[in-house]
């Protein structure tokens, strides 16, 4: 069966305003077509038109130089630990 690219479209914004609300099967069905098929037109759509993220707020911003900053702290700890763990073992021996 051919379906029209007009009714494509149709089918991809429809799934894609129930975002949430109803699953891709649910809408597929709905409309009478194979949830694949309806799959496959809203990955064509999707790598067509990426979504772009919006930029961080400065709280956002602020709150990943902070965790940037723990990540950091923890790596080194992480080094440190296992340094003075393998001086340790080696002394005890």
């Amino acid at each position: 069966m051919s379906f029209s690219p007009e009714f494509r479209e149709q089918m991809v914004e429809l799934f894609l305003s129930y975002q949430g609300q109803k699953n891709l099967s649910q809408v597929a069905r709905e409309n009478g077509i194979g949830a694949e098929t309806l799959r496959n037109w809203v990955k064509k759509y999707q790598e067509a038109n990426p979504v772009e993220d919006k930029p961080l707020t400065i709280s956002e911003r602020a709150r990943l130089e902070q965790l940037e900053r723990e990540n950091q702290e923890l790596r080194l700890e992480r080094e440190f630990l296992g340094k003075a763990t393998a001086f340790f073992a080696k002394k005890y021996r």
